[in-house]
């Protein structure tokens, strides 16, 4: 009788989901009909797929059909007649891109790198150790919070690298894997913008230097400038521990959370398992007397092949692979056949954060192309004043990369925008391109696709709506701060 019940409530949810694509096509083609054939015509209309998509995600809190239907959509009103042509076109040129090579590579590889720290007991052992110094709860999060500002060279390297190594610390004290991921998430991109060497600095130095307000070279040095008024970054990334030791309360959908814990429910929200890149790494067969070097060395080798590199993240997941197979098969620790499965694994376990990365990629894409971006932007541009343009900045584009969720992209499209609406209205330049800066963080935080919150979900295996949802309250008080400093500024700087 349940199996039975269980099958009809299945084939209801089933056929209730395909009758709901199948009206949101419908409109998307009505849509079509009112709406003009040129995309630079669209104005407010181009809105609407982003306004489709924030629904979506709170309605269903499915993210990767929300993303998938907001992008359809958004072809049908800039291909109305090769629909299907114009999505499997983009869907190529997004997949051929270099940022998405790069991220399976870069991805990929840290999902193997993880996987064989937790095969030859390295996860374990860091958490042993870990374990005798931080015997509260607040300590393993302050451990948590601490570890994450070391490890500030890339906002992937630390979402991946913290996450994996502290959740098990974390679950013996109780922690809610949101909680977790809220940490560590507060210190992957909000510190990666305040600290000249990060993969952050070095893209954002060389946007400077091609938007004409760096010189050839002088990149980073002009980055430099604009750390001080990064205001996001410092409020989003200090604001943590003043959490953990209570003198800000938890409150909103993260004090469910920590209810749901405490009265002897999951760690993880519901759904979690189909997202955790831990899953499958069981750690029943690690070695005798595992060591702590083997978790120290790859991390440390990592850091440090990226820095040398110029950091390169792609270069140092490749040196740590080289590394590690030396490494580990020098202590006999797995054979090469070992090796290759659990690297494997470790990249199959990254497929749906990338999957859910490429879609978001996606829809940015279709977003370019009815000029949603482009359209937020001129037109708060036209009531921006000197002294209001910094703040007026940081909110448009913190609102528009919310919804987009590609903060580098964003960089791209905004920053030769403001630049020169900056030097006209005789703004301080660093405090302009930091609002922009600030704003990218901050969709970076928040926006339940964005890349840092798809990998820290992973990561922690938190299902990425739910880290999103609980993380947001806290993102924005540390926007709202933000946006007093960066209006207080634009009178005094």
């Amino acid at each position: 009788m349940l199996k039975q019940l269980q099958a009809e409530v299945a084939t209801f949810n089933a056929r209730r989901s395909l009758i709901a694509v199948l009206v949101i096509i419908a409109l998307s083609m009505l849509i079509t009909r009112f709406i003009p054939e040129d995309p630079a015509e669209f104005g407010a209309l181009s809105t609407v797929p982003a306004l489709f998509l924030i629904v979506y995600i709170f309605i269903t809190k499915r993210i990767l059909e929300a993303l998938t239907l907001a992008s359809i959509m958004g072809f049908f009103m800039v291909s109305r007649d090769d629909v299907l042509g114009a999505f499997s076109s983009s869907l190529l040129d997004v997949m051929m891109s270099e940022d998405i090579a790069w991220l399976f590579i870069v991805c990929g590889l840290m999902g193997s790198i993880i996987a064989l720290i937790e095969k030859a007991g390295g996860a374990f052992a860091f958490g042993e150790w870990v374990a005798k110094r931080a015997k509260t709860r607040k300590s393993s999060l302050m451990w948590t919070w601490l570890l994450g500002v070391i490890v500030f060279i890339d906002d992937y390297l630390n979402s991946l690298t913290v996450c994996s190594c502290m959740t098990p610390l974390t679950d013996k004290h109780k922690v809610p894997r949101e909680f977790l991921a809220y940490v560590v998430d507060s210190t992957a991109a909000p510190l990666c913008v305040i600290i000249p060497i990060s993969t952050w600095a070095v893209f954002a130095g060389r946007l400077l230097e091609v938007n004409g307000w760096a010189p050839e070279g002088d990149g980073l040095i002009y980055f430099i400038k604009t750390i001080p008024f990064n205001f996001y970054g410092w409020v989003a990334a200090l604001i943590v521990p003043l959490i953990i030791l209570g003198v800000i309360p938890i409150f909103g959908p993260m004090k469910k959370a920590e209810k749901r814990v405490s009265e002897g429910g999951p760690l993880a929200p519901p759904g979690s398992e189909k997202i955790d890149i831990r899953s499958g790494l069981a750690d029943s067969n690690l070695p005798e007397n595992p060591k702590v070097m083997n978790f120290f060395l790859p991390i440390l080798v990592l850091v440090a092949a990226t820095i040398y590199f110029d950091v390169d993240m792609q270069m140092g997941v490749l040196v740590t692979m080289a590394f590690t197979f030396v490494f580990f098969l020098a202590q006999n620790l797995m054979s090469a056949e070992e090796f290759t499965d659990v690297s494997l694994q470790g990249i199959k376990n990254m497929i749906l954060p990338l999957m859910l990365m490429v879609l978001a990629f996606l829809f940015a894409e279709v977003n370019d192309q009815i000029g949603f971006t482009y359209y937020v932007i001129s037109s708060a541009s036209e009531f921006m004043t000197p002294a209001l343009m910094p703040v007026t900045v940081f909110l448009v584009l913190a609102v528009t990369e919310f919804i987009t969720g590609t903060n580098w992209g964003m960089y791209i499209i905004a920053l030769p925008i403001v630049i020169p609406l900056a030097m006209e209205l005789d703004v301080n330049m660093a405090l302009a391109v930091s609002a922009v800066l600030s704003a990218g963080v901050f969709g970076s935080h928040v926006c339940f696709y964005s890349d840092a919150t798809v990998l820290t979900s992973a990561a922690t295996g938190c299902n990425n709506f739910d880290h999103a949802y609980t993380q947001a309250p806290f993102g924005i008080l540390a926007a709202a701060i933000s946006a007093i400093l960066f209006l207080i500024a634009g009178f005094i700087f």
